[in-house]
């Protein structure tokens, strides 16, 4: 039988598991990391009809550098101080947030 602590980490999903985001992100980082996550995901599917490979590889970059922000790759995030998680998550958006900054309008997607 799963124990809370694993319920708290895993999401399982057609009998995968994944690593869920970690719970200790604050909501306006958790936020923004995630509409970079889904731009990203948008990017990858439209270079590869493209058959750009080398935009896919850089697409696939920010999805894993907002992934790893999230707390869903990389370290465990349970293993860490919440402030080293936050930490993580900062660096991650603030190097996402150079290679594909918001629309020059504000709108980052995410809801205020």
């Amino acid at each position: 039988m799963a124990s809370a602590d694993d319920d708290d980490r895993w999401l399982v999903i057609d009998g995968r598991r994944w690593r869920r985001t970690d719970p200790a992100l604050p909501a306006q980082i958790a936020e923004r990391l995630r509409s970079h996550l889904g731009r990203a995901r948008s990017a990858v599917g439209t270079a590869k009809r493209a058959g750009d490979d080398e935009a896919v590889a850089a697409a696939r970059r920010r999805v894993g550098l907002a992934k790893h922000g999230l707390g869903e790759r990389g370290p465990r995030w349970w293993d860490d101080e919440v402030a080293a998680r936050v930490g993580r998550a900062e660096e991650a958006l603030d190097e996402l947030d150079t290679i594909a900054p918001p629309r020059a309008d504000g709108d980052d997607g995410v809801n205020a």
